[in-house]
């Protein structure tokens, strides 16, 4: 059954209720196909002009727009497909609404989000809009972002975006980028009694990790954003030997580098390889090789930009009390703005709820955002 059109909380319980698992996370997971194509037929019910943008085999983009195009454009983004389920501790898609919480793998992150973009937008539009509104719903954000990535791709842009990512409804104008690097160390077999033969990989990779604890806490405390804090790093995964009374021949460790504006994924992994470089110096016996994975950029933009002091104005207009600050995870906003396109997250819900047992979004909060983007879009795109 389609929503009534602006209705935003049963856009959010529409969109809930569809299993969107990344295959990606979850093998054999169901994908985004079956919830775009529910989404696609809503906005087609409610007079967008609706294509169905296929990425990645069986998973499309929803692109839907609003309004004149010519005039000022404004893109809302979001995505469609969610993590996995295991450990929940309620039902994952049936939506369920208790106290003003709606329940639900991705009621936060993102689809209270995507729903009150596409409403808001719908209500902008009934008012008359000079510019074009153009509604991005996304596949694939939670894993590598083909969604994002193949929209750039095929043209698709605007004068500006706001993914409506959870921020509690405050302005995010920045987050942090992440580097994904994986160390390997080759040590030597040998019986535990030949420490005259054997070579310890997995203790050469404690003498790595000593010096990565080393850069945090002396070096990366001085590598700052003043909306996000310092960058960071973590041990995300080690792995090697093959017996108690044996010397291990191999460790695999892998490391995600937290980056903040103005590193680069370069910087990251240089820097692994000079902190791998001093461990060799002081101990002669390691060989370890460094390798790149994965990056995503950090995102940045001014706090004065236009997006931002519209958003703020649209939030005063309607009687929302603003708060700028940076968020925590990474989001499409770094493409967005790698592409020329000023891209800030602004939505419902709060990350700390992203991919835990327990994921909620507050009705009010979709309600409220509605409201806000409807006044943003007004403000933007111009009345006709």
């Amino acid at each position: 059954m389609t929503p009534t059109p602006g209705d935003a909380i049963a856009l959010t319980r529409l969109l809930v209720r569809v299993d969107s698992r990344n295959p990606d996370l979850v093998p054999g997971a169901p994908a985004e196909g079956e919830v775009a194509r529910v989404l696609a037929a809503v906005l087609e019910a409610w007079g967008f002009h609706v294509t169905l943008q296929e990425v990645v085999a069986g998973r499309p983009n929803v692109v839907a727009r609003i309004g004149k195009s010519g005039g000022r454009s404004l893109m809302f983004n979001g995505h469609l497909d969610v993590v996995g389920v295991d450990g929940m501790t309620h039902p994952p898609f049936e939506g369920a609404t208790t106290d003003g919480r709606l329940y639900g793998r991705g009621a936060t992150d993102m689809k209270g989000g995507v729903a009150a973009m596409c409403c808001a937008a719908w209500r902008a539009a009934q008012s008359g809009l000079a510019g074009e509104i153009v509604l991005a719903a996304v596949v694939d954000e939670e894993w590598q972002s083909a969604g994002t990535r193949g929209l750039l791709e095929r043209g698709v842009r605007a004068d500006a975006c706001v993914v409506t990512e959870p921020t509690r409804l405050a302005i995010a104008p920045a987050h942090k980028g992440f580097t994904w690097t994986e160390v390997t160390f080759a040590g030597r077999a040998a019986h535990g009694s030949r420490y005259d033969v054997g070579i310890d990989a997995i203790r050469h990779a404690g003498l790595l990790l000593a010096e990565l604890d080393r850069v945090e806490r002396e070096e990366l405390v001085r590598h700052t954003h003043p909306l996000l804090g310092h960058a960071s790093l973590h041990a995300a995964a080690i792995s090697g030997g093959s017996g108690w009374s044996t010397y291990p021949d191999q460790c695999l460790l892998a490391v995600e580098r937290r980056t903040v504006p103005g590193e680069s994924p370069d910087d990251a992994v240089s820097e692994m390889n000079r902190a791998v470089r001093r461990v060799a110096a002081a101990e002669p016996s390691v060989r370890a090789s460094v390798r790149h994975v994965f990056s995503q950029w950090p995102s940045d933009v001014a706090p004065d930009a236009p997006v931002v002091r519209s958003l703020a104005s649209a939030m005063e207009r309607v009687g929302h009390r603003t708060s700028i600050e940076g968020l925590s995870a990474w989001t499409d906003a770094a493409l967005l703005n790698a592409a020329g396109i000023p891209a800030i997250c602004f939505g419902p819900g709060d990350i700390s709820l992203a991919h835990s047992a327990t994921e909620w979004v507050s009705e009010d909060e979709v309600t409220k955002a509605t409201a806000v983007l409807e006044r943003l879009a007004l403000d933007w795109c111009g009345a006709a």
